[in-house]
């Protein structure tokens, strides 16, 4: 991500804090800039430990409690995970998601058929939809790569 994109971002969640009352302590600062450098979505304990790398005295509820918040506030998203563990994106516009069932990564990816599915009728009438995302489970080319080498590798007996 160049500096210049990510200063703009950084820009738009200090004001997006203010507006919602929050303080933009250094802590808070810092967890936004470690989601905004990650390339995967990150959990709640992935976030923590890179943060305790420069935070030593940080604690884990601090940055679970500051990652909820930051969802509340629309500053990043909750991902849907498959794993049972909470992941967040700072990729806050409209795309969706690949999961890998074996290696839990979650890719994004854009799709206009996807963005333009329709919400059914019934749906509409009973909620105010505020996003559509397609989640798509799946095995990633490396993770089936690597059972396709691991069961070459078996001795025929075992197959």
């Amino acid at each position: 991500m160049n500096e210049e994109y990510t200063a703009g971002l950084v820009e738009q969640f200090i004001q997006r804090c203010r507006k919602h009352g929050l303080k933009v302590t250094p802590q808070r600062l810092a967890i936004y800039r470690k989601l905004l450098a990650s390339s995967e979505h990150p959990s709640a304990d992935g976030v923590y430990k890179k943060m305790v790398q420069e935070y030593p005295t940080i604690s884990f509820d601090t940055v679970n409690r500051t990652l909820l918040t930051f969802a509340d506030i629309g500053v990043i998203e909750t991902v849907e995970s498959h794993s049972g563990v909470r992941r967040y994106d700072t990729d806050i516009a409209p795309h969706h998601h690949l999961h890998c069932i074996v290696c839990g990564d979650i890719i994004d990816f854009c799709d206009r058929d996807l963005d333009a599915v329709k919400v059914p009728e019934r749906i509409a009438r009973e909620f105010t939809v505020l996003g559509k995302r397609v989640s798509i489970r799946g095995i990633c080319r490396k993770c089936a790569a690597r059972s396709a080498q691991n069961r070459e590798q078996e001795p025929a007996a075992h197959r």
